[in-house]
């Protein structure tokens, strides 16, 4: 499972997995306002990981220049590359 601290916004992080299709499973975000973080997290789930952080990338939160998608974003381009490299 990956496990990502999130930087800049009420949620703290999020943990997930991707399984050998590139899907997204066990989807969580972990604190902020729940009833954006459970959504997002439910329909990320089972879902093609590229195209969930494609459309998840900079998404801003109010005026702050990223949100819980946007870090979910790069917590799932960072998990591909790194399952890339390995």
């Amino acid at each position: 499972m990956a496990n990502y601290r999130f930087e800049n916004t009420c949620a703290q992080g999020c943990s997930f997995d991707i399984d050998a299709e590139g899907k997204l499973r066990n989807v969580r975000i972990h604190g902020g306002c729940p009833g954006n973080t459970v959504g997002v997290s439910m329909l990320a789930e089972g879902r093609d990981a590229r195209q969930i952080a494609d459309v998840l990338r900079g998404i801003p939160c109010g005026r702050k220049p990223t949100s819980c998608p946007d870090q979910l974003s790069r917590a799932i381009e960072a998990e591909l590359a790194a399952k890339a490299s390995a």
